[in-house]
């Protein structure tokens, strides 16, 4: 049978690919602030979104704490957890072969997974906070990926305007350029890098607490989430800030117009197809390559 696509169904495909673009870009900024900066590439990011995911959860039980409230918390605890992680395990990988950061923390997001099944078992949580829509003519915005998109556009002009603004996003942005003159200013590399996946996890963490009003939170939730940060960066360019933005807003697009067009199971594979027409016709990305 034929779907007629009408021009509201198109507009609604659009307004959901953007809204859910903007969570996509913010999430993948932290991916790409790692890689640009220390050369890492984090397998366990998806894993430390979803551990963002239960710390707002459990604020949310024990202490009826209000999710969107939540999300700094939220942030300080996976801030802490990020700047620990690097401390103790990332930092040995920053000046190793790539392979060696992929293995290492592929084994951390394997470490995070099951440490979440033994502590939270595999049982589906959900918050139901948000619920419904705003209705704008045939457009229909659901209150929760609304809400989300306001606080992760928010959260990545924020994080922009510390790089570009501030004494220590500047020593960040030297840092990705170059380490060998950013330590000749007078940088303390060590602690960018610390303080870099710091802030990467936390964005994660963001991510995590938006997220779990809008789907169920289980301790495998986060692989896919990992995927689709390495997607958005590969789309935007590896490194490049802006480009995980564009990268974002893209997938989130290619996303819904796919689940109009597609069946379930084709529009699931929409995202891995991109992934690899993207590495053949431009691997650098849309917007090129780091940029600072």
């Amino acid at each position: 049978m034929n779907v007629v696509i009408t021009p509201a169904m198109l507009g609604q495909v659009v307004v959901s690919g953007i809204l859910a673009g903007a969570l996509y870009a913010m999430v993948a900024l932290g991916l790409a602030l790692i890689f640009g900066v220390m050369r890492v590439i984090n397998i366990a990011h998806g894993p430390l979104l979803m551990l963002g995911a239960y710390t707002t959860f459990f604020l949310y039980q024990a202490l009826g704490l209000n999710p969107y409230h939540s999300v700094p918390i939220t942030m300080l605890v996976l801030f802490a957890l990020g700047a620990l992680l690097q401390r103790t395990l990332v930092f040995r990988v920053v000046d190793a072969p790539e392979l060696s950061s992929l293995l290492l923390t592929f084994g951390i997001s394997i470490a995070l997974v099951n440490l979440a099944q033994l502590a939270f078992t595999s049982n589906l949580r959900a918050i139901e906070y948000a619920t419904g829509s705003y209705t704008l003519g045939p457009l229909a915005f659901s209150k929760s990926r609304l809400i989300a998109f306001a606080v992760a556009a928010a959260l990545t002009g924020l994080a922009f305007l510390f790089l570009q603004r501030t004494r220590l996003g500047k020593a960040i942005r030297a840092t990705s350029q170059s380490r060998e003159v950013a330590m000749v200013c007078g940088v303390d590399v060590r602690r960018i890098h610390l303080i870099t996946f710091g802030v990467a996890a936390a964005l994660a963490g963001a991510g995590g607490a938006l997220v779990s009003v809008i789907v169920a939170i289980q301790p495998e939730m986060g692989q896919i989430w990992t995927f689709k940060s390495f997607l958005v960066i590969v789309l935007g360019g590896a490194g490049n800030y802006p480009g995980a933005l564009l990268g974002g807003v893209l997938l989130g697009l290619v996303e819904q117009i796919a689940s109009l067009f597609l069946t379930t199971q084709l529009s699931e594979a929409v995202a891995y197809i991109l992934l690899v027409v993207i590495l053949l016709v431009r691997p650098t990305g849309l917007l090129g390559g780091r940029q600072t």
